[in-house]
C-alpha cells in the first residue's frame, strides 16, 4: 500500500509548459504517509544495524589488541558484508529521501498552509532525515575502518595459523624466568579481576597470558614468533641556563592558594635567582650536563591527600613545604630541564601513562620522566597506580622529605622485623634519594630551599636601622604563645615584644596584652619587620623551619630553647611515627649545630637565670647579617645541580660479595685503603684504583672507629668531617678490621643498621649483609661502628672539595 500511495503521489504532478507544476494542497497530504514510510524505514535499519552490528562485535572489547584473534574474526567476510549491506541501504534511503526533499523544496504550497500545517510539526522529521544521514555518513566510515581491521587480523591470524603457533602456546620452562608457570596459573584464574589485563588484550587464551607476561610484564620469556623491536633511545639533549623564570609560573597552575604563594614566593626572588644563576654558569664553564624530563608531583596537594595546606596559608598553617618547593621547581628550570608539574591525581595518572583498571598492570608506554620528585603522598599515589612499574621505576624518584628517613624504617623487611616499621617508612629505597630540608641526616641528600640574600647596601641600612631593644617571636599560632607568660614576662622587662599571630575577629587570647601583635605579615612585610628587630626568639615549636634562617640573614640573633632530654619518636608526640629516630637537642639543630653563637643562643629555659643572662648578653651583641652559602640561590643550584648530574640509583655499584661466599682458590682483592701517618685511621690509599665515574670521589674517605656512645654522624662531626653512607662499601671487609688492629675472633654476616662494627668485650667482628642497611644513624654501647667519613666544602656541606 505504501508503494502505491507513493506511486500515485508523485504521478499527481503535471507537465503544463515544460513545468512540473503541483496539484491542489489537498493532493499534498499524501506525502506523509511517505514520510512516515520513509522514517519507519530509517528506524528499522537503525535497530537491525545495531543488532547485526552488537552480534559479530559482543565479544570484541574495547582494549583488545590487534593480535587478539576470537573467533568473530573467522567470520570477517560475513561481517564486512553485513556492514556493506547495511551501507547500501542507508545510501538508497538517503537517494530517495533527497528526491523527496527536492520535491518538496521546488514549491510554494507551504506559504499558505502554516496556518494548517504548523512548521514545528514538520521539524522533527526533518531532524530524523538528518540524523539518518549522519548515521549513514558514520556506518560508511565504520565499514572503512572494520574492513581495515579485519584485513590486518585476517592476515596475522593467516600468519600465526599458518605456522601452528596459536595453537601451540605452552608455559615456556626457562630457569631465567623461574616465575613464568605461576604467573601464568595465576592469570588463568585472576584475568578478569582487574580491566587493565583486557586492555593489554589478554582474553583468557593461553597466548594472550604469555604475551602479555613477557611483553607487558617481564615473568616470562619473549615469545620467538613474536616481533621483538626496541626502539631506539635517542641521546639526551644538553642542558642550557634559563634566564627568565615567566614560563615557570604558567607551569605551576592555579586554583589554589598554595600554589598562589608558591607563584609570589618565585616572582620575589625571580632577580636573585637569575643572579645566582649566571655566576654558577661562569663558574662550570659551559658543563651544565644532560637536560632531563622531570615529572614534579606535589603529593600533598592534590585533593586525595586532603589538601589541608592550601587552607590554612591565609591563616597562619605552615609555610615551610611550600618555600621549600616554590625553591625546587625555580632551581631544577633555571638549570634548564624540561619540567612538568602536577597536584592532581588525574594529571599523575595522564602524564605516567597509567592504564584504566585497578593499578595493578605496568605502564602502557615506557616512563617519560629520568626524574621524579615528589613527596610521601604522591609516592603512595604512584605506587598505588603503577603496578609492577613502581618496582621498576623507583630508582628515578626523589623523595622530598622535612625529617629525613633512616635506614632502619627505609628497609621494610628489617622495619617490620624489629620494630621500626611506621606509617611513613618502609620503602625499600636507596636512602639517598630521600632529600631533607637541613642537612640533619647525612644518609639522606640534603635537599634545601633559600633565604633571601643581601647586597652590601641593604646590609649597612639594616645595621644602621635596627631598634637595638625589639624582640620578635617566632610563631603564627595562637596555640605556641601558651603557657609561656613566664619567659614573655622576663623578655618584656628588656625588650618591645612583637607578634605575627593569625587572628579573625580579636586578640587571641594566649597572646598578652604587653605585645604589639601585627596579625598574620605577607611574606615581604615580615621580612622588614626582621629588619628592625634585634631578636628573633622560638618557644620550642614549629621544629626545623625556615624563618629562624631568614632571620639571621637579616642581622637577628636567634635565641632557642634546649631540648634536655633531647626530644625523639621515643618520647614526643610530635615525632612519633615519623621513620627517623633522631635526637633534637634544640628547636633548630642546624642553626645550633652549623651556625652558633652569636647569632645563635640555644639556652635551657627552665632555668630562668640562664633565660635572662642570655637575654641581656644578646642585648651588648651586635651581629652582621649572616647567611650560610648553602641557604644561598647560588649555593641549591650547585648542590642540585650536582646530584642530578650524578646521583644516579638505577645503576648503582653492587657491594664486593661476603668472604665466605669466594671459593677458596679466589683471593680477596687488596685493600684500597691504607693506615694514616698518625695510625688513628683509614685513609684512600694513593696506589689504589680510583673509579673516575664514582660520586663522591672515594679518595676524600676517611675511616674512624666510632665509640660506643656515638653514632657515625657524631663520629665524623667529632673530625671535622661528615658521614658519607655511600663509601660503606669500601668498609664492609675483615682486612678493614685487621688494618686498625682489631681483634675478630669471629666474623658474621648479619643484617643490622649498626654494621660493620665490632665488639670489643668479645672480639665479636661483625659485617653488614643487606646494603640498604648501611647507616651513618644508630648507636650501641655494645658496639664500635666503623663509620666512612669524608671531607667537605666551606657553608656547602652535601659536597665534597672536588664535588661539583
Amino acid at each position: 500500500v505504501p508503494c502505491r500511495v507513493r506511486h500515485i503521489c508523485t504521478s499527481s504532478a503535471a507537465m503544463v509548459g515544460g513545468k512540473r507544476q503541483l496539484l491542489t494542497p489537498s493532493l499534498r497530504l499524501c506525502f506523509l504517509p511517505c514520510r512516515i514510510f520513509v522514517l519507519g524505514i530509517g528506524f528499522f535499519t537503525l535497530c537491525f544495524l545495531m543488532t547485526s552490528l552488537g552480534g559479530q562485535f559482543s565479544a570484541k572489547r574495547l582494549g583488545d589488541s590487534p593480535f587478539t584473534i576470537r573467533t568473530e574474526v573467522m567470520g570477517a567476510l560475513e561481517s564486512r558484508g553485513v556492514l556493506r549491506r547495511m551501507s547500501d541501504m542507508l545510501e538508497l534511503l538517503m537517494k530517495r529521501m533527497d528526491i523527496l526533499a527536492r520535491l518538496e523544496n521546488g514549491t510554494d504550497f507551504h506559504k499558505g498552509d502554516e496556518a494548517r500545517f504548523p512548521l514545528d510539526r514538520l521539524q522533527p522529521a526533518a531532524g530524523l532525515m538528518e540524523r539518518i544521514q549522519a548515521i549513514a555518513q558514520n556506518v560508511s566510515d565504520i565499514a572503512i575502518k572494520v574492513d581495515q581491521i579485519l584485513r590486518n587480523s585476517l592476515m596475522n591470524a593467516k600468519s600465526e595459523l599458518g605456522d601452528g603457533r596459536r595453537d601451540q602456546c605452552e608455559v615456556p620452562r626457562d630457569p631465567k624466568y623461574p616465575d613464568c608457570a605461576g604467573k601464568v596459573e595465576w592469570m588463568r584464574a585472576r584475568w578478569t579481576s582487574d580491566p587493565c589485563y583486557a586492555f593489554f588484550g589478554v582474553d583468557g587464551t593461553e597466548c594472550s597470558f604469555l604475551i602479555y607476561l613477557s611483553e607487558v610484564e617481564w615473568f616470562c620469556p619473549p615469545l620467538p614468533w613474536r616481533n621483538q623491536t626496541a626502539a631506539p633511545s635517542a641521546p639526551f639533549p644538553q642542558a642550557a641556563f634559563r634566564n627568565d623564570l615567566a614560563p615557570l609560573l604558567d607551569l605551576v597552575g592555579t586554583g589554589k592558594e598554595s600554589l598562589s604563594f608558591m607563584k609570589k614566593r618565585i616572582r620575589h626572588l625571580a632577580q636573585q635567582w637569575l643572579r645566582a644563576t649566571q655566576r654558577l654558569e661562569q663558574k662550570l664553564k659551559g658543563q651544565q650536563g644532560d637536560q632531563k624530563h622531570i615529572l614534579i608531583h606535589i603529593g600533598f596537594l592534590t585533593e586525595e591527600s586532603g589538601d589541608v595546606f592550601s587552607p590554612r596559608v591565609l591563616k597562619g598553617g605552615p609555610l615551610g613545604e611550600m618555600v621549600q618547593w616554590a625553591d625546587i621547581l625555580a632551581a631544577l628550570f633555571l638549570l634548564g630541564h624540561s619540567l612538568k608539574v602536577t597536584v592532581s591525581l588525574k594529571e599523575l595518572q595522564s602524564n605516567l601513562g597509567v592504564p584504566p583498571g585497578r593499578g595493578n598492570c605496568p605502564l602502557t608506554n615506557p616512563l617519560p620522566f629520568d626524574l621524579i620528585y615528589t613527596d610521601y603522598h604522591g609516592l603512595q599515589q604512584m605506587k598505588q597506580h603503577m603496578g609492577l612499574s613502581f618496582k621498576k621505576y623507583r630508582c628515578r624518584v626523589r623523595v622530598i622529605d622535612t625529617f629525613g628517613t633512616e635506614p632502619a624504617y627505609n628497609h621494610e623487611e628489617y622495619a617490620t622485623l624489629r620494630g621500626f616499621r611506621t606509617n611513613w617508612g618502609y620503602w625499600n629505597l636507596q636512602p639517598s634519594q630521600f632529600m631533607t630540608m637541613f642537612p640533619h641526616t647525612p644518609d639522606n641528600s640534603f635537599m634545601g630551599f633559600v633565604s633571601e640574600e643581601l647586597n652590601q647596601t641593604e646590609r649597612q641600612r639594616i645595621k644602621s636601622n635596627k631598634v637595638g631593644s625589639m624582640a620578635v617571636v617566632y610563631g603564627k599560632e595562637a596555640s605556641i604563645w601558651k603557657g609561656k607568660e613566664k619567659f614573655l614576662a622576663i623578655l618584656n622587662k628588656y625588650m618591645e615584644i612583637h607578634g605575627t599571630v593569625y587572628y579573625e575577629t580579636q586578640r587571641p587570647p594566649e597572646v598578652p596584652a604587653f605585645v604589639k601583635n601585627h596579625g598574620l605579615l605577607p611574606q615581604h612585610e615580615f621580612q622588614q619587620l626582621l629588619r628592625k628587630a634585634k631578636l628573633f626568639i622560638g618557644f620550642g615549636f614549629p621544629y626545623e623551619g625556615p624563618a629562624p634562617l631568614e632571620a639571621i640573614a637579616n642581622g637577628c640573633v636567634f635565641l632557642q630553647a634546649r631540648f634536655n632530654p633531647p626530644h625523639s619518636s621515643l618520647n614526643h608526640e610530635f615525632f612519633r611515627g615519623k621513620p627517623t629516630s633522631r635526637e633534637v637537642s634544640s628547636q633548630h639543630p642546624y642553626a645550633e649545630d652549623f651556625i652558633g653563637k652569636p647569632h645563635v643562643w640555644t639556652v635551657d629555659y627552665n632555668n630562668s637565670e640562664e633565660f635572662e643572662a642570655a637575654i641581656k648578653t644578646i642585648l651588648r651583641t651586635q651581629v652582621d647579617p649572616y647567611l650560610p652559602y648553602e641557604y644561598t640561590c647560588e649555593g641549591m643550584l650547585e648542590r642540585i645541580h650536582a646530584y642530578i648530574q650524578h646521583q644516579d640509583f638505577c645503576t648503582m655499584p653492587s657491594p664486593p660479595p661476603p668472604a665466605k661466599a669466594q671459593s677458596p682458590a679466589m683471593q680477596s682483592p687488596p685493600s684500597p685503603l691504607a693506615l694514616s701517618p698518625n695510625a688513628t685511621h683509614l685513609v684512600w690509599s694513593p696506589n689504589a684504583h680510583r673509579d673516575p665515574q664514582a660520586w663522591p670521589p672515594a679518595d676524600s674517605l676517611q675511616v674512624w672507629l666510632s665509640e660506643g656512645r656515638h653514632s657515625c654522624t657524631e663520629t665524623c662531626r667529632l673530625h671535622g668531617l661528615v658521614c658519607e653512607p655511600t663509601f660503606f662499601r669500601f668498609l664492609n671487609k675483615k682486612e678493614v678490621f685487621l688494618q686498625l688492629s682489631i681483634t675478630c675472633d669471629s666474623t658474621e654476616y648479619e643484617m643490622n643498621h649498626l654494621y660493620p662494627a665490632v665488639a670489643e668485650n668479645v672480639h665479636e667482628c661483625y659485617l653488614q649483609k643487606e646494603p640498604l642497611l648501611f647507616s651513618c644513624a644508630g648507636h650501641n654501647t655494645k658496639y664500635r661502628r666503623l663509620c666512612p667519613c669524608r671531607d667537605y666544602r666551606e657553608g656547602q656541606v652535601a659536597l665534597c672539595r672536588d664535588c661539583l
